[in-house]
């Protein structure tokens, strides 16, 4: 399977030798219920003037996976995987290139959807969840399915107008027409007022408003994608992003709402997002951000189960 604009993901020979490195096919999609799409770009996080390193983040995830995790659980069995490997960002340091990169992300949902796998992004700076949200959007559309949702996690409600990392969330509903924003984790402490008043009159729900806790409502009654950015988590158990989280989520809890979603039919895509790896010196932060991919497979194994 030839994926447009992507080289093949990071898998030495010692890594593909690890735990799960033999269950992850990257010649033959064939059989395959799930694909990672590496989106090793770090350009929008620069341009928001950010710590950069997130490019490294694909690399990282896949190096944690040869060390945690087994092969074969009790109970229950992995999905059939495919690495669809890496995107190649586009040359150029500007918002042109980043625009760039962003259409060779979509172009590459397209083809892994066209195969009837679900794609899994691995990041990267979180403006990549614009355009791999942007690619299932338009596939699913164009078959009937569609899809107005988002469902996020993140300190940050990522609304700016302005090209970066902060952009995605405001683009999904400006270009792509989702309608209903559903954020987990919001930091009031670091989201201004104009993004908060942008958020709620385009759609946007936390989980601490009323009318969500009234409903008990977690996510939009409709098809829906959705995105994790690691620095939803506290500082104490992950310090390897590009903005770290003095107040954030433990890691039980970010794995139990990624349970929730993987075993979501109604979510149409997933990305994980934000690792940065030069600020992850003993890979801690790279081995819960495999924690967190191999909790989200887990729970899509048993999609439809009671």
């Amino acid at each position: 399977m030839v994926i447009p604009h992507t080289t093949p993901g990071v898998w030495s020979a010692t890594l593909a030798a690890g735990k799960l490195g033999g269950l992850i096919r990257r010649d033959d999609p064939k059989g395959c219920s799930v694909a990672i799409l590496g989106l090793p770009d770090d350009l929008g996080v620069k341009l928001n003037a950010g710590r950069p390193g997130a490019a490294a983040g694909p690399a990282a995830i896949r190096e944690a996976l040869s060390r945690y995790g087994v092969a074969h659980p009790s109970g229950w069995a992995w999905p059939a995987i495919f690495d669809a490997g890496d995107i190649v960002p586009s040359p150029g340091d500007n918002a042109a290139a980043l625009e760039a990169t962003h259409t060779r992300v979509s172009q590459a949902v397209h083809s892994i959807l066209d195969k009837g796998i679900f794609p899994i992004g691995l990041g990267g700076g979180h403006d990549l969840t614009y355009p791999f949200a942007r690619g299932a959007i338009e596939h699913h559309r164009q078959h009937g399915r569609d899809v107005r949702g988002c469902v996020y996690f993140d300190a940050h409600l990522d609304v700016r107008d302005t090209p970066g990392s902060g952009m995605s969330f405001r683009r999904l509903v400006e270009d792509c027409g989702i309608s209903r924003l559903y954020a987990h984790g919001i930091n009031e402490l670091v989201n201004s007022r104009e993004h908060v008043t942008w958020f709620h009159q385009h759609g946007g729900v936390t989980r601490d408003d009323p009318a969500a806790t009234i409903e008990g409502r977690w996510r939009p009654d409709c098809p829906y994608v959705a995105s994790f950015d690691m620095d939803v988590i506290d500082a104490s158990h992950v310090c390897g992003v590009s903005a770290m989280n003095p107040a954030g989520w433990t890691v039980r809890e970010a794995a139990h709402w990624v349970d929730r979603v993987a075993r979501d039919p109604a979510c149409v895509c997933f990305d994980l997002m934000e690792l940065s790896p030069p600020h992850d010196q003993t890979g801690h932060s790279a081995r819960v951000a495999a924690h967190l991919l191999l909790t989200f497979l887990q729970g899509f194994s048993q999609r439809g189960q009671a």
